[in-house]
């Protein structure tokens, strides 16, 4: 079995267990303040909030002229939130100024955003845009040297791996599904081995078996 009819049986079988988790909010500015808001704390919090400070600032008008003391509140359940309120802020009154209020659908332009990496970037483009990329998490990251198919360090690395041997029609469902799988089952410490339905696919498996 090569690579690519390997991945297609591993998110054949992902897709059984999993359902792709739906986005009722598309909005590019919520994505990305959304992801911001994600690095380094659980979805839970992130989603908590990012509710909490879209309750009270809806946009991206109104988050740009928050006091940075009363969003640091709103968002405390996401960690870091002194960093990530500043954060918030400047990359809001930057859209203002250089894009007149909207998230650029273009990679440069994204990272040119403080704060903003190839992570979130592709998080915006596959969760707000719709448009194939591989956002390269720690689950995506642990789990892709996990079953083989990168050997790499970093994540920008895992990235480029899985861009040459994923087929591109499948990276939009790709992050979603190795998230839910890295959340439940291949945990980055005690992954349940046990009960997973990709044993045989698994290269990190298999060689605990030796």
């Amino acid at each position: 079995m090569n690579d690519e009819e390997k991945i297609r049986e591993i998110l054949k079988r992902l897709n059984e267990v999993y359902d792709i988790r739906v986005f009722h909010n598309r909005d590019p500015y919520r994505v990305l303040v959304r992801t911001i808001l994600s690095q380094r704390t659980r979805d839970e919090n992130t989603d908590q909030a990012t509710d909490a400070l879209f309750e009270v600032y809806p946009d991206v008008y109104a988050v740009a002229e928050a006091p940075v003391e009363h969003v640091e509140e709103l968002v405390r359940q996401a960690g870091f939130y002194r960093v990530k309120s500043r954060r918030i802020l400047e990359v809001s009154r930057i859209l203002i100024d250089q894009y007149g209020g909207e998230v650029p659908n273009d990679m440069n332009e994204l990272l040119s955003l403080p704060g903003v990496g190839r992570k979130t970037a592709n998080c915006v483009f596959v969760f707000a845009f719709q448009e194939a990329a591989i956002p390269v998490d720690t689950h995506v990251h642990r789990i892709s040297n996990r079953w083989g198919l990168a050997n790499t360090n970093h994540p920008e690395e895992t990235e480029e791996v899985l861009m040459e041997k994923v087929p591109k029609e499948l990276w939009i469902e790709l992050n979603d599904l190795m998230v839910q799988f890295g959340q439940t089952i291949c945990k980055p410490i005690g992954p349940k081995c046990d009960i997973c339905p990709l044993n045989d696919l698994c290269k990190y498996d298999l060689e605990s078996l030796e």
